[in-house]
C-alpha cells in the first residue's frame, strides 16, 4: 500500500481515536517541515499499525499506555488516555495497565504515568475532582 493510501486510511482512524479537533489543529499548524511528520505519523502509526485489523482499538490503546509509560512520555500518554476512553477502556482497565507497566518499568515511570492519566481522567469527568483516600 502506498504512503498516500496509508495516509487516507489512517486519517479517519486518527481522528476517531484522538479527536478530530486535535488532529485537524495539528495538521493546520504544520508548516511544510512539520507536515512531513504529520503525514508519516498518520500513514505509519494510524494507517499501517492502527489500521491493521488483527488487534482491536481497545487492545491497541492499552498497549500504547504501557509503551508510553515505559518510554517516560507523559504528554503523549495524556493524549492516549483520552483516546483509550474513546476506545472503551474503563478507568479500572487504565489503572491495571499502568500498574502492570509500573511493575516492569519502575516506580518513577509509573508515577509519571499515573499523574498524567489522573489529570486526563479528572478533566474528562471519568474521575471526580478532588477525590482523596
Amino acid at each position: 500500500m502506498s504512503d498516500e493510501a496509508l495516509f487516507e486510511k489512517g486519517l479517519p482512524i486518527r481522528r476517531a481515536v484522538l479527536g478530530a479537533d486535535y488532529v485537524d489543529a495539528s495538521m493546520a499548524r504544520a508548516d511544510d517541515f512539520m507536515m512531513a511528520f504529520q503525514r508519516a505519523t498518520t500513514s505509519w502509526a494510524w494507517g499501517w499499525a492502527w489500521g491493521d485489523p488483527t488487534l482491536d482499538r481497545k487492545t491497541r490503546s492499552l498497549l500504547n499506555l504501557a509503551m508510553l509509560t515505559a518510554l517516560g512520555k507523559p504528554a503523549e500518554l495524556k493524549l492516549h488516555v483520552k483516546g483509550a476512553l474513546t476506545n472503551g477502556v474503563s478507568v479500572e482497565e487504565i489503572k491495571a495497565a499502568l500498574l502492570h507497566a509500573t511493575a516492569y518499568c519502575g516506580i518513577p515511570a509509573g508515577l509519571e504515568a499515573f499523574k498524567a492519566a489522573h489529570e486526563v481522567l479528572v478533566t474528562e469527568g471519568a474521575l471526580p475532582a478532588g477525590e482523596t483516600r
